[in-house]
């Protein structure tokens, strides 16, 4: 994309994870935050992106798509003629 057009990350990890330390036993009380999670449902938009053109776009988030641990799919929005873009 070469620093053109804008890209909107629309998940945010906001779900704390906690774990127990090595070799503590079982009971008393909840472990310590180790990190935050994102849940991803079925059907939830990931990125968005404008301002490039839809092959740019497509690659983008094929490339992208590659490094993430779910199944993803491109999504055109119906009101969005690409085909007679001029960007």
């Amino acid at each position: 994309m070469q620093r053109q057009g804008q890209v909107w990350v629309r998940i945010f990890p906001d779900k704390p994870i906690t774990k127990k330390p090595a070799e503590v036993r079982m009971g008393k009380g909840k472990g310590n935050p180790e990190g935050f999670v994102a849940p991803v449902t079925p059907g939830r938009i990931l990125f968005e992106i404008e301002g490039v053109s839809f092959d740019v776009a497509k690659e983008a988030l094929r490339l992208a798509a590659q490094k993430l641990p779910v199944t993803t799919k491109f999504v055109v929005r119906r009101d969005y003629d690409y085909q007679n873009q001029n960007v």
